[in-house]
């Protein structure tokens, strides 16, 4: 295969021109970036070895990204638009306890379904997207918050903190310390995780009953609120649904049935609440409505779906409930009903979904469809985690490596469904701020996702790390990016000003080497076929050819 060395400052003489200066070289292409800004970015540049083959075979490369932004300081963004600055990564410890099986946040991977399964949308274009907001906003949208103990953000951009978190002072001073230095204005606070223990105390009576309240992990719940109130920070209570095991344990007649008889228990040894069973839906429901009562603005349902098991495992499974009835009928069945028995008090209910729910036509057996859902929530949080996309998404071979395009097709996707359905709720993305398999993830991937909300219309995301350890320097801090950051797309890190510049750049590179790549191949199979016809002119017994040479046909 043919690469490329390319040496030239692309932001002067254009991507054409550096592309046209380029000349065989090693087993990488190196493309050469310089920064044309002014100031201290004046002459920066940035050399990146990148593999000439970024798409899966059969797929074009990235589409063209000439809907750049208008300029802005020099960075090439929009005034909504913020850029991260590097800093200090701090990676999860994805081994902390129940946290690291808490995870319909970051995991399982999800990998393409089976026949029926549902197709994926192919390629990222650069159709302008504009997020719509057909439901009240801000509070003063809406009658139910005149009186609201929290005000909703404009934008919400928050972080995901477990209850461990939540009920240490001395980590929620530092959370806090972290949202007054940056853009952080809410916290996501689990209330009941996939252990089934509720964090708080509780007067729920079914919640005594089955022993849910032995695991206080916060002491003290309306302290908590007082001191997020007092910081200004939007708390947002996290409540899991169908992934339940004390529940299923004291009320196994709430949990999927096993054709054998007891509770059905998939191969990987995990336990699920029935999304069926109207008691389930009540359970949950209570706990919601009384941490409302202590001033939570926003409850965010998570695992509100079907077991991801394989059909094998699914042979087994009884519904108690579900006749006559699809999956997607029990997940929205549910979401009605938590936003009609919660509709009398100043709360939003906003539900947790996987990341290509956005992009898959039909249910893939989760019970999670998009046109299904995305009415009955005041918000839906796709998890567009670039890491939980199999080989080939969107056209790449490794989509944890593109974390902005992947979280940009993802979220087009989104807003193109949602603008087809009448009283749509919003769409607010989880970031992935966590390493799965390579790169590792830091700042500028974080930033990458962020970005890449940005540049479709969406301006709210929160960030999930399951042990609650932030990459700082993917937040802009409150008194603005001093210096201009880098984000990773196309496989490598550049100035975000740039980063469609990158993008159409590595394609056109990728392309060029493909047409070269194409063109060897012919150039090859024709020698091929003189070597072989030129062995056909060699006799099987070759005569005496003393003083002479054989006659073998030239190479051309």
């Amino acid at each position: 295969m043919s690469t490329w060395k390319c040496s030239a400052r692309c932001l002067g003489v254009g991507v054409l021109a550096a592309l046209t200066a380029c000349s065989p070289a090693g087993p990488e292409a190196m493309v050469s970036v310089a920064d044309a800004g002014t100031g201290a970015d004046a002459g920066r540049r940035a050399d990146f070895a990148v593999a000439p083959a970024h798409h899966s075979s059969g797929t074009s490369a990235s589409a063209s990204y000439e809907d750049d932004l208008p300029i802005i300081g020099g960075w090439g963004v929009t005034a909504a638009t913020v850029m991260p600055m590097p800093g200090d990564t701090l990676l999860p410890d994805l081994g902390m306890g129940s946290d690291a099986v808490d995870m319909d946040q970051s995991g399982p991977m999800i990998h393409p379904p089976g026949p029926g399964g549902g197709e994926m949308s192919r390629g990222v274009d650069s159709e302008s997207v504009e997020g719509r907001s057909p439901r009240p906003v801000t509070d003063a949208d809406d009658r139910r918050f005149e009186d609201a103990r929290f005000t909703r953000p404009e934008h919400i951009r928050g972080l995901y903190v477990n209850a461990w978190a939540a009920g240490s002072t001395k980590r929620m001073e530092a959370l806090i310390d972290l949202a007054r230095r940056t853009e952080i204005n809410a916290f996501v606070i689990d209330i009941k995780d996939a252990t089934g223990y509720i964090s708080h105390r509780t007067s729920v009576p079914l919640a005594h009953e089955i022993g849910a309240t032995e695991e206080r992990r916060i002491g003290d719940l309306p302290g908590l609120l007082d001191r997020l109130e007092e910081a200004g920070i939007y708390p947002i209570a996290r409540i899991v649904v169908v992934k339940d095991p004390i529940l299923a344990k004291f009320r196994p007649e709430l949990a999927i049935q096993d054709t054998a008889g007891g509770i059905w228990i998939d191969s990987k040894e995990i336990v699920w609440m029935n999304p069926f069973e109207e008691g389930l839906w009540a359970y949950n429901v209570a706990i919601a409505r009384e941490v409302t009562e202590m001033g939570f603005p926003e409850i965010q349902w998570d695992f509100i779906r079907f077991p991801d098991a394989p059909e094998s495992d699914y042979a087994r499974a009884v519904f108690p409930g579900g006749d006559g009835r699809s999956r997607s009928d029990a997940i929205r069945g549910f979401l009605a009903y938590a936003k009609k028995d919660l509709s009398d008090l100043p709360v939003r209910s906003t539900a947790d979904v996987f990341g290509v729910t956005t992009s898959f036509r039909r249910d893939i057996g989760l019970g999670q469809l998009w046109e299904s859902f995305i009415d009955v929530v005041d918000v839906a949080l796709p998890m567009v985690y670039p890491s939980h996309y199999w080989e080939g998404s969107f056209g790449y071979s490794d989509p944890n490596a593109y974390p902005y395009e992947i979280v940009r097709a993802a979220l087009r996707d989104a807003l193109r469904r949602s603008e087809k359905v009448s009283g749509a709720g919003l769409t607010r993305p989880w970031i992935q701020d966590f390493t799965l398999g390579p790169p590792a993830y830091g700042a500028p991937e974080v930033r990458a996702q962020i970005q890449a909300a940005y540049d479709v219309g969406i301006h709210e995301w929160i960030l999930w790390n399951p042990s609650t350890r932030y990459s700082e320097g993917a937040l802009e801090p409150v008194e603005g990016f001093q210096e201009e950051p880098l984000v990773r797309v196309a496989g490598l890190l550049t100035p975000v000003s740039r980063r469609h510049l990158v993008i159409d750049s590595v394609a056109a590179l990728s392309s060029l080497t493909d047409s070269v790549d194409e063109v060897e191949s012919l150039d090859s199979a024709a020698v091929h076929a003189d070597t072989v016809r030129s062995s056909a002119d060699i006799p099987a017994t070759p005569p005496d050819t003393t003083g002479t040479a054989p006659r073998i046909r030239p190479r051309r």
